[in-house]
Protein backbone atom coordinates (compact mmCIF):
# COMPACT_ATOMS: atom_id res chain seq x y z
CA UNK A 1 0.00 0.00 0.00
CA UNK A 2 1.36 3.47 -1.21
CA UNK A 3 2.04 5.48 2.48
CA UNK A 4 -0.06 8.90 1.75
CA UNK A 5 2.69 12.25 1.58
CA UNK A 6 1.99 14.08 4.52
CA UNK A 7 0.32 17.59 3.80
CA UNK A 8 2.17 20.71 4.51
CA UNK A 9 1.89 22.13 7.45
CA UNK A 10 0.22 25.70 7.66
CA UNK A 11 3.62 27.11 9.52
CA UNK A 12 5.76 25.46 6.29
CA UNK A 13 3.47 27.02 3.67
CA UNK A 14 3.57 30.57 5.73
CA UNK A 15 7.55 30.10 5.65
CA UNK A 16 7.37 29.10 2.06
CA UNK A 17 5.35 32.04 1.54
CA UNK A 18 7.80 34.49 3.05
CA UNK A 19 10.27 33.08 1.03
CA UNK A 20 9.12 33.54 -2.37
CA UNK A 21 7.85 36.93 -1.35
CA UNK A 22 10.92 38.06 -0.76
CA UNK A 23 12.80 36.34 -3.75
CA UNK A 24 10.06 38.27 -5.78
CA UNK A 25 10.70 41.32 -3.96
CA UNK A 26 14.67 41.32 -5.03
CA UNK A 27 13.41 40.61 -8.18
CA UNK A 28 10.73 43.34 -8.87
CA UNK A 29 12.86 45.85 -7.58
CA UNK A 30 16.33 45.07 -9.66
CA UNK A 31 13.56 45.07 -12.61
CA UNK A 32 11.70 47.92 -11.44
CA UNK A 33 15.62 50.04 -11.55
CA UNK A 34 16.05 48.33 -14.89
CA UNK A 35 12.71 49.97 -16.36
CA UNK A 36 13.14 53.16 -14.31
CA UNK A 37 16.46 53.56 -16.53
CA UNK A 38 14.89 52.45 -19.71
CA UNK A 39 11.71 54.52 -19.53
CA UNK A 40 12.93 57.76 -17.22
CA UNK A 41 16.01 59.76 -18.88
CA UNK A 42 16.72 61.51 -15.64
CA UNK A 43 16.74 58.43 -13.62
CA UNK A 44 20.34 58.75 -12.83
CA UNK A 45 19.97 62.36 -12.06
CA UNK A 46 17.08 61.67 -9.39
CA UNK A 47 19.15 59.38 -7.59
CA UNK A 48 21.88 61.33 -6.81
CA UNK A 49 20.08 64.46 -6.46
CA UNK A 50 17.72 63.55 -4.63
CA UNK A 51 19.37 60.59 -2.62
CA UNK A 52 22.99 60.40 -2.81
CA UNK A 53 24.16 63.56 -2.06
CA UNK A 54 21.15 64.49 0.48
CA UNK A 55 22.31 60.93 2.23
CA UNK A 56 25.98 62.52 2.13
CA UNK A 57 25.55 65.92 3.41
CA UNK A 58 22.84 64.78 6.25
CA UNK A 59 24.49 61.33 7.50
CA UNK A 60 27.96 61.38 6.07
CA UNK A 61 27.21 58.52 4.01
CA UNK A 62 26.59 58.07 0.54
CA UNK A 63 22.72 56.53 0.46
CA UNK A 64 22.72 54.59 -2.66
CA UNK A 65 25.71 55.16 -4.13
CA UNK A 66 29.14 53.83 -3.39
CA UNK A 67 30.61 57.31 -2.60
CA UNK A 68 29.64 60.89 -3.08
CA UNK A 69 32.15 63.70 -3.29
CA UNK A 70 31.09 66.96 -2.47
CA UNK A 71 34.09 68.98 -3.02
CA UNK A 72 35.02 67.74 -6.23
CA UNK A 73 31.03 67.13 -6.97
CA UNK A 74 30.95 63.86 -8.66
CA UNK A 75 29.59 60.46 -7.08
CA UNK A 76 29.94 56.88 -7.90
CA UNK A 77 27.22 54.59 -8.46
CA UNK A 78 27.25 51.02 -9.31
CA UNK A 79 25.80 49.95 -12.15
CA UNK A 80 22.86 47.27 -12.11
CA UNK A 81 24.03 45.85 -15.29
CA UNK A 82 27.51 43.76 -15.48
CA UNK A 83 29.50 42.40 -12.17
CA UNK A 84 31.76 45.08 -11.87
CA UNK A 85 30.69 48.32 -13.40
CA UNK A 86 30.53 51.59 -12.14
CA UNK A 87 29.19 55.27 -13.06
CA UNK A 88 30.31 58.55 -11.85
CA UNK A 89 28.18 61.00 -12.12
CA UNK A 90 28.47 65.22 -11.52
CA UNK A 91 26.28 66.15 -8.61
CA UNK A 92 25.94 69.25 -10.85
CA UNK A 93 23.28 69.17 -13.57
CA UNK A 94 25.36 68.51 -16.78
CA UNK A 95 23.22 66.45 -19.79
CA UNK A 96 26.28 64.98 -21.65
CA UNK A 97 29.56 65.19 -23.56
CA UNK A 98 27.46 68.09 -25.79
CA UNK A 99 27.72 70.31 -22.72
CA UNK A 100 29.52 73.43 -22.75
CA UNK A 101 29.46 72.79 -18.81
CA UNK A 102 32.86 70.21 -19.65
CA UNK A 103 34.68 72.26 -21.60
CA UNK A 104 34.88 75.65 -19.11
CA UNK A 105 37.70 76.69 -17.61
CA UNK A 106 36.59 75.83 -13.76
CA UNK A 107 35.29 72.41 -15.21
CA UNK A 108 36.58 69.33 -13.13
CA UNK A 109 38.67 66.91 -14.51
CA UNK A 110 36.03 64.09 -14.02
CA UNK A 111 38.05 61.66 -16.12
CA UNK A 112 40.86 62.02 -13.25
CA UNK A 113 38.36 61.12 -10.80
CA UNK A 114 36.95 58.47 -13.12
CA UNK A 115 40.33 56.34 -13.39
CA UNK A 116 40.86 56.89 -9.61
CA UNK A 117 37.77 55.45 -9.21
CA UNK A 118 38.73 52.72 -10.82
CA UNK A 119 39.62 50.65 -7.38
CA UNK A 120 35.82 49.98 -7.01
CA UNK A 121 36.01 47.76 -10.21
CA UNK A 122 38.72 46.19 -8.50
CA UNK A 123 37.20 45.73 -5.43
CA UNK A 124 33.99 44.05 -6.97
CA UNK A 125 36.48 41.31 -8.81
CA UNK A 126 38.33 40.81 -6.05
CA UNK A 127 41.59 41.49 -8.21
CA UNK A 128 44.13 43.89 -8.88
CA UNK A 129 44.08 44.59 -12.95
CA UNK A 130 46.63 46.06 -14.95
CA UNK A 131 45.90 49.58 -16.40
CA UNK A 132 45.44 48.30 -19.89
CA UNK A 133 42.74 46.34 -18.70
CA UNK A 134 40.48 48.92 -17.42
CA UNK A 135 38.38 51.54 -18.95
CA UNK A 136 36.44 54.69 -18.86
CA UNK A 137 33.82 55.27 -21.72
CA UNK A 138 30.88 57.86 -22.07
CA UNK A 139 28.32 57.24 -24.71
CA UNK A 140 27.20 60.16 -27.37
CA UNK A 141 23.72 61.75 -26.97
CA UNK A 142 22.74 59.68 -29.47
CA UNK A 143 23.68 56.03 -27.83
CA UNK A 144 22.66 57.15 -24.56
CA UNK A 145 19.29 56.34 -22.19
CA UNK A 146 20.32 59.07 -19.27
CA UNK A 147 20.35 62.66 -19.82
CA UNK A 148 22.63 63.50 -16.84
CA UNK A 149 26.53 63.26 -17.78
CA UNK A 150 28.20 59.75 -16.70
CA UNK A 151 31.17 57.71 -17.35
CA UNK A 152 31.49 54.19 -17.06
CA UNK A 153 34.12 52.87 -15.74
CA UNK A 154 34.49 48.93 -16.08
CA UNK A 155 36.90 46.24 -17.48
CA UNK A 156 38.40 46.50 -21.25
CA UNK A 157 37.65 43.55 -23.41
CA UNK A 158 40.55 41.30 -23.87
CA UNK A 159 40.68 41.33 -27.76
CA UNK A 160 40.44 45.32 -27.64
CA UNK A 161 42.90 45.68 -25.24
CA UNK A 162 45.42 43.22 -27.14
CA UNK A 163 44.50 45.86 -30.74
CA UNK A 164 44.90 48.60 -28.52
CA UNK A 165 48.69 47.32 -28.15
CA UNK A 166 49.67 48.50 -30.62
CA UNK A 167 49.39 52.11 -30.07
CA UNK A 168 51.29 51.61 -26.31
CA UNK A 169 54.16 53.18 -27.88
CA UNK A 170 52.59 55.56 -30.24
CA UNK A 171 53.90 59.81 -29.86
CA UNK A 172 51.80 61.65 -27.58
CA UNK A 173 49.15 64.13 -28.67
CA UNK A 174 48.91 62.68 -32.42
CA UNK A 175 45.77 60.45 -33.36
CA UNK A 176 46.05 57.43 -35.30
CA UNK A 177 42.94 56.06 -36.91
CA UNK A 178 42.14 52.26 -35.98
CA UNK A 179 39.64 49.98 -36.84
CA UNK A 180 37.83 48.26 -33.23
CA UNK A 181 35.26 46.02 -33.42
CA UNK A 182 34.34 47.07 -37.34
CA UNK A 183 34.28 50.71 -36.21
CA UNK A 184 36.89 53.06 -36.98
CA UNK A 185 37.83 54.93 -34.38
CA UNK A 186 41.40 57.76 -34.13
CA UNK A 187 43.51 56.70 -31.27
CA UNK A 188 45.29 59.21 -29.12
CA UNK A 189 48.69 58.55 -26.24
CA UNK A 190 48.31 60.80 -23.78
CA UNK A 191 50.87 61.44 -20.42
CA UNK A 192 47.88 63.20 -18.39
CA UNK A 193 44.02 62.99 -18.17
CA UNK A 194 43.96 66.82 -16.65
CA UNK A 195 44.03 70.19 -18.44
CA UNK A 196 44.98 70.06 -22.46
CA UNK A 197 45.17 66.56 -22.06
CA UNK A 198 41.28 66.40 -20.64
CA UNK A 199 39.85 64.15 -22.72
CA UNK A 200 36.79 66.28 -23.57
CA UNK A 201 38.66 69.00 -24.74
CA UNK A 202 41.24 67.12 -26.98
CA UNK A 203 38.34 65.82 -28.75
CA UNK A 204 36.70 69.24 -28.54
CA UNK A 205 39.48 71.01 -30.48
CA UNK A 206 38.72 69.66 -34.16
CA UNK A 207 34.55 68.92 -32.71
CA UNK A 208 33.51 72.64 -32.74
CA UNK A 209 30.01 73.27 -30.25
CA UNK A 210 27.29 71.32 -29.15
CA UNK A 211 25.93 69.68 -31.89
CA UNK A 212 29.06 68.23 -33.10
CA UNK A 213 30.32 67.15 -29.54
CA UNK A 214 26.92 65.79 -28.96
CA UNK A 215 27.59 62.68 -32.16
CA UNK A 216 30.93 62.14 -30.15
CA UNK A 217 32.13 59.56 -27.83
CA UNK A 218 35.27 58.38 -26.05
CA UNK A 219 36.66 55.66 -24.36
CA UNK A 220 40.07 55.59 -22.26
CA UNK A 221 42.26 53.12 -21.04
CA UNK A 222 45.53 52.19 -20.12
CA UNK A 223 48.45 52.15 -22.87
CA UNK A 224 50.16 49.60 -20.82
CA UNK A 225 49.67 48.14 -17.49
CA UNK A 226 51.05 51.26 -15.84
CA UNK A 227 49.29 54.51 -16.79
CA UNK A 228 51.95 56.70 -14.63
CA UNK A 229 54.63 55.15 -16.74
CA UNK A 230 53.04 54.28 -19.85
CA UNK A 231 50.15 57.07 -20.31
CA UNK A 232 47.04 56.42 -21.50
CA UNK A 233 44.94 55.97 -24.75
CA UNK A 234 42.25 58.30 -25.79
CA UNK A 235 39.96 56.26 -28.06
CA UNK A 236 37.50 58.33 -30.21
CA UNK A 237 34.74 57.99 -32.86
CA UNK A 238 31.37 59.61 -33.70
CA UNK A 239 28.07 59.01 -35.66
CA UNK A 240 29.36 61.24 -39.13
CA UNK A 241 32.43 59.13 -39.64
CA UNK A 242 32.55 56.82 -42.33
CA UNK A 243 32.09 53.43 -40.26
CA UNK A 244 32.42 55.51 -36.76
CA UNK A 245 30.27 54.79 -33.55
CA UNK A 246 28.50 56.89 -31.25
CA UNK A 247 29.34 54.48 -28.67
CA UNK A 248 32.70 52.97 -27.82
CA UNK A 249 30.93 50.81 -24.44
CA UNK A 250 30.82 47.77 -26.65
CA UNK A 251 34.87 47.88 -25.98
CA UNK A 252 34.28 47.36 -22.65
CA UNK A 253 33.39 43.71 -21.18
CA UNK A 254 30.69 44.31 -18.32
CA UNK A 255 31.18 40.73 -17.43
CA UNK A 256 34.77 41.49 -16.37
CA UNK A 257 36.43 38.19 -17.89
CA UNK A 258 39.55 39.47 -17.81
CA UNK A 259 39.53 39.05 -13.81
CA UNK A 260 38.94 35.28 -14.43
CA UNK A 261 42.07 34.58 -16.22
CA UNK A 262 45.32 33.16 -14.82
Amino acid sequence: MTTPTPMPSRHAFSRRSVKWAAVLAIAFAASACARLAAVDSEALWKIVDLRCVPSQQATGTPGQCTTVDLDKRYAILKDIVGRSQHLLIPTDRITGIESPLILAPQAKDYWVDAWDARLYVEKSVKRTLPDNQLGLEINSAYRRTQNQLHIHIDCMRTDIGDALARHAHDTPGEWHWDTLDGNRYRIMRVTSLAHDDNPFRLVARDNHGADTMATQTILVTGAGPSATQDGWLIVNSGIDVNDGSGTAEGLLDHACRVADAR
